[in-house]
């Protein structure tokens, strides 16, 4: 089963495939950067590079994260608008998908539900078996949402 993870943001979307087997395997990760300034354009931009991914990763099953907190309301506001895009995109596709909050993401994969982005990275590579993740946090923050969507598919047979 091949499990995608997604991180929304206003700029920078991550991602990250994990295959799910008897254990978990890391497939790829990394970023969609969005250049466009403009509200429509820049869903219009993101739509495409993740229709892309789609195509490119086929997953059967998505984690996307649930947007929990938020201080700047024009942030969350723009967050919220990305994750539509996810959600519709991977709804169309038949790709099921659950959505995780910050914080059950980080109790499952560190058993403390405030532990910081370095805690939760240094355990996806130790889930995952791999040295070193390159790039932005926000890729292996949605290989962090990738394995608690493999955790709970185990633990509940969502099928």
């Amino acid at each position: 089963m091949r499990i995608l993870g997604i991180d929304p943001g206003t700029r920078r979307i991550g991602y990250g495939l994990i295959e799910k087997n008897a254990d978990l395997a890391l497939l790829d990760y990394g970023v969609i950067e969005v250049a466009a300034r403009h509200e429509s354009a820049r869903l219009k931009e993101f739509a495409e590079k993740f229709r892309e991914l789609i195509h490119r990763s086929s997953p059967d099953l998505a984690g996307v994260e649930k947007l929990y907190f938020a201080r700047n309301q024009k942030t969350a506001l723009a967050v919220s608008e990305a994750r539509g895009v996810i959600i519709h995109l991977l709804t169309e596709g038949q790709i099921p998908v659950k959505e995780y909050r910050p914080g059950d993401i980080k109790q499952t994969l560190t058993n403390y539900s405030l532990s910081d982005k370095k805690a939760v990275a240094k355990m996806v590579k130790k889930i995952l078996r791999v040295n070193d993740l390159t790039g932005y946090d926000d890729a292996s923050d949605a290989l962090a949402i990738a394995i608690t969507a493999a955790y709970y598919y185990n633990r509940f047979d969502e099928k």
